[in-house]
């Protein structure tokens, strides 16, 4: 569909129908511009024509400018402040990244619950449903929490929260996740796990006072490692994904932030997060749709048949490894952009410790669903997915009491009561 402007000024001018030779017409034109007077109104016809076209750009482009910037004045700044507002001692100001996403909206509730303040962003993308990313968010409305939609390279949006707030932590949990999807949009990867945290960075490191920043960076960094379980000190150098790349990268931006610039960074290497509120493109959520549906699931195996397995961990016990990881980060020492001295810089295995194979998890799901699967057992692709993980958490545990409590049987039987009740199903129909 044409847009306006074009329709007002096509770029392909309309046919001028003429009935005489082409001679006749030259001497129409050479009579229309015989007097002075006629050539002084076709000047002006002219210079009326572009000062209108000029006016209706500077239209289009003011209107742009007031719909890209949907934020600021009194009464947002206001709003702002009153989310980051800290209500308990020695309380802290988190700027949550992410925020309307399955792990940022569980810590945000956590830090809001417990007197920190709180401000979300989160650029609401169509990855998966957007009406899940919305809902979540009317759950941290509800609890006085603001959620700015914007996009992590909107430097001036990030100039604009921390020009309101003097933010005391960052908790980066924006980025686009999924494995398999990388194959499909590489470019939307590089905009928010690469160039989405710089842009992060930049800000953070020009802040004064500098927060202190936590962010999540993945399991999928150990790539190929064949080692078990994953330590914090096994090599990360092959990436078996994009994705895995990404945060791959991450880990090296940021360490290079900490050490120029003195901003104290605590990386967070998730292991396969599942619970209440999770992401649709997860396996333990389609697989939950799909029973219900009654249609088939697919399940992967690696070499020689062997059943791929993940580190499952609950999200009550990822939102624990944030808090910890926040209250333990130690300061930023830099200034304006300037280092005074060394900061903290940490990584951390955020898992359960206690892998499960995939048809084990399936079992569990026809358990609380009182249904059967239908089973399609297929070779995995090269695709970027790793067989097995496997989460050491001995660091986590001695420096700040990491210690997951969740087990599978216990995370899916929540999952699944609140799949059935968000979805319109029974709840009752859960074990």
């Amino acid at each position: 569909m044409p847009s306006l402007e074009d329709e007002l000024f096509p770029s392909t001018p309309g046919k001028f129908k003429i009935d005489r030779g082409h001679t006749n017409m030259n001497r129409q034109f050479q009579r229309c511009f015989a007097s002075t007077s006629t050539m002084f109104l076709w000047a002006l016809f002219l210079i009326a024509l572009t000062a209108s076209y000029l006016s209706f750009q500077s239209f289009v482009d003011s209107g742009n400018r007031y719909i890209t910037a949907s934020w600021g004045g009194i009464q947002w700044e206001k709003q702002i402040r009153n989310s980051a507002h800290i209500q308990r001692p020695a309380g802290m100001s988190v700027l949550v990244t992410g925020a309307a996403g399955f792990v940022g909206s569980h810590v945000s509730l956590a830090l809001k619950k417990r007197g920190d303040g709180v401000v979300g962003l989160d650029n609401f993308n169509n990855y998966y449903d957007p009406s899940l990313k919305k809902a979540r968010e009317s759950l941290l409305n509800r609890q006085g929490i603001v959620v700015v939609e914007g996009d992590l390279n909107d430097a001036a949006l990030l100039a604009k929260l921390f020009d309101v707030v003097a933010f005391t932590h960052v908790l980066h949990l924006a980025a686009q996740a999924g494995v398999r999807y990388a194959m499909e949009n590489p470019g939307s990867y590089v905009h928010s796990n690469v160039a989405g945290l710089v842009s992060l960075l930049e800000i953070c490191k020009s802040a004064d006072p500098q927060p202190a920043i936590v962010w999540a960076s993945s399991s999928s960094v150990y790539g190929l490692n064949e080692n078990a379980p994953f330590s914090e000190s096994d090599r990360t150098d092959r990436p078996a994904s994009l994705y895995a790349a990404t945060k791959k990268a991450g880990e090296e931006i940021t360490h290079t932030y900490n050490h120029i610039y003195g901003l104290s960074i605590t990386g967070l290497r998730f292991f396969t997060v599942y619970g209440p509120w999770g992401r649709p493109d997860m396996a333990y959520f389609s697989f939950t749709r799909n029973i219900l549906q009654g249609k088939t699931i697919t399940i992967y195996r690696g070499k020689n048949k062997a059943d791929l397995a993940r580190d499952f961990t609950y999200i009550d016990d990822i939102v624990k490894g944030c808090l910890g990881s926040l209250d333990t980060s130690g300061e930023s020492t830099g200034s304006g952009g300037k280092k005074r001295g060394p900061a903290p810089y940490r990584n951390f295995n955020l898992g359960n410790t206690s892998p499960v194979k995939v048809p084990t998890l399936v079992n569990i799901l026809e358990k609380h669903l009182r249904m059967k699967a239908k089973r399609k057992i297929v070779e995995m692709p090269g695709n970027g997915d790793v067989p097995f993980t496997h989460a050491n958490i001995s660091l986590a545990q001695r420096e700040f009491g990491y210690k997951p409590t969740t087990d599978l049987q216990t995370g899916l039987k929540k999952f699944v009561r609140w799949y059935l009740s968000y979805y319109g199903y029974n709840p009752k129909d859960v074990q």
